[in-house]
C-alpha cells in the first residue's frame, strides 16, 4: 500500500509540472525555459494555500485561513491573495522585474511575496536584492500547510496509539491483533533496544513515552510526506522549525533529567588538570548545544534531500525537452521513493536513539 501510494505521488508530481510548464507556454505564447529552483522550491516550501494539481496561480488548491495581528485580529482565505492581483515591480538592486501578489478584498492592504505576507506602503510593496525593504510584517499566526500537516499527522498518531491502547486496556497481554500486531514489535524495539540500551535498566522506564511520541510522531509525518496529495503530505519534517522545536525537548528532557554527576563532568571534568579546565569548561557547555543542534540538522536535511533528489530526477524530463526521458528519471526517481521508506524509518530511529543516548548520559551515575 505504501508502494503504491508512493508512486502515486510520483505520477501526480508528474502531472503537476505538465501543467505549470503547460500554463506558463499558454500564458506567453512562447516557450519559457523550465526553472528547476522555481519548481522544486514551490514544492518543498511552506504555503498558505494546499496546492494539488494544476498552475502555481489559478490551479486546484484548499485554501487556509489567513490570521494576522495588525493593530486588531485580521482573519480572511488566503484565496484572497492567490486569487488576487499579480503585481510587477522592478528590484532596485538587481534593476529586474519581480512578481508578487497583491490582495483583494479584505486582503487588499497586503502582499503576498515568497509566502510571506507583508503590509503595502501607499499600495506598493518596495523590493532590493530579491528582499522586502520599507514594508512592515504583520505578525503571522496563520494555519499554514506545515501547520494543517502537523494537525494532521498529530491526529493520526493519537487515533493509531489509541487504538493501540485499548486493544492491551481490554484484552490485557494477549498475542496482538489488527494494528496491535504490526506496532508491538516497534514498540518493543524502542523499549529495549533503544530505551533499555542507552538509559539503563533501572531508570528508563520513565522515559519509554517521550521515546515513543518522538519515534512514531517522526515516522508518521515521514511517511505523510511521501504522499502530497494528502492533508498530511507536506515536507513537515524537512521544516527546520519542526525538527528545532523536537531538538529542543530532547535538550530540555536531557537538562531536566540531569544529575550532579553530569554537571560534575561539564565544570570539573574528572581526570583533567585544574590549568586546562578554562579551556575545557566551555568546550562542554557549547557540546550541550551542538548535541540537539546536530539532531535538527540532520533530519532536516536528509527529509528534505530526498524530495529534491525526486523532483530533480523528473525535472530531466522538461529540462531536455523530451518525454523519453521518462524511461530513466521515473525509475530514477521510484527507486529513490523506495529508498526514502527506509530513510524515513532510519532517521525516526536515528533521532530516539541518540536522544536517550543524550539523557542516559545525563542520568549516569558516578562509576567508582
Amino acid at each position: 500500500m505504501i508502494l503504491k501510494n508512493t508512486i502515486k505521488s510520483i505520477f501526480l508530481s508528474i502531472l503537476t509540472i505538465c501543467s505549470i510548464n503547460s500554463a506558463f507556454a499558454t500564458e506567453h505564447k512562447e516557450k519559457k525555459e523550465f526553472n528547476v529552483n522555481e519548481m522544486i522550491m514551490h514544492h518543498i516550501k511552506d504555503a498558505h494555500e494546499w496546492h494539488l494539481w494544476g498552475p502555481e496561480h489559478g490551479g486546484t488548491s484548499i485554501f487556509l485561513p489567513i490570521i494576522l495581528i495588525d493593530g486588531g485580529l485580521q482573519t480572511f482565505s488566503s484565496s484572497n491573495f492567490y486569487h488576487g492581483e499579480m503585481k510587477t515591480t522592478i528590484d532596485h538592486a538587481t534593476k529586474s522585474e519581480v512578481e508578487y501578489l497583491q490582495g483583494v478584498g479584505p486582503a487588499a492592504n497586503y502582499a503576498l511575496y515568497h509566502e510571506k505576507i507583508y503590509k503595502l506602503n501607499d499600495g506598493a510593496l518596495s523590493i532590493e536584492d530579491g528582499h522586502v525593504h520599507g514594508n512592515t510584517k504583520p505578525l503571522d499566526l496563520s494555519i499554514t500547510k506545515n501547520v494543517m500537516s502537523l494537525f494532521f499527522g498529530a491526529t493520526i498518531l493519537l487515533l493509531i496509539m489509541g487504538s493501540v491502547a485499548r486493544f492491551y486496556k481490554k484484552n490485557g497481554a494477549v498475542a496482538p491483533k489488527g494494528l496491535a500486531k504490526f506496532l508491538e514489535p516497534i514498540i518493543i524495539l524502542v523499549r529495549d533496544d533503544i530505551a533499555k540500551e542507552n538509559i539503563g535498566h533501572l531508570k528508563y522506564k520513565k522515559y519509554v513515552p517521550y521515546l515513543l511520541t518522538i519515534f512514531f510522531f517522526i515516522f508518521f509525518n515521514n511517511l505523510l510526506g511521501m504522499i502530497p496529495i494528502l492533508p498530511g503530505g507536506a515536507n513537515l519534517t524537512g521544516n527546520l522549525t519542526i525538527t528545532m522545536f523536537l531538538a529542543i525537548c530532547t535538550l530540555v528532557v536531557t537538562l531536566a533529567s540531569s544529575n550532579k554527576n553530569y554537571w560534575k563532568h561539564i565544570f570539573a571534568t574528572p581526570g583533567v588538570p585544574v590549568a586546562l579546565l578554562p579551556i575545557m569548561i566551555p568546550i562542554e557547555i557549547v557540546g550541550i548545544f551542538t548535541k540537539p543542534f546536530a539532531l535538527m540538522i540532520r533530519l532536516f536535511a536528509n527529509m528534505t534531500a530526498g524530495h529534491i533528489i525526486v523532483l530533480a530526477l523528473i525535472s530531466i524530463i522538461f529540462i531536455n525537452q523530451s518525454i523519453a526521458w521518462g524511461a530513466l528519471s521515473v525509475p530514477m526517481a521510484l527507486f529513490i521513493s523506495v529508498l526514502e521508506l527506509l530513510v524515513a524509518f532510519l532517521q525516526a530511529f536515528l533521532f530516539a536513539m541518540l536522544s536517550a543516548l543524550f539523557i542516559g548520559a545525563a542520568v549516569e551515575e558516578a562509576h567508582h
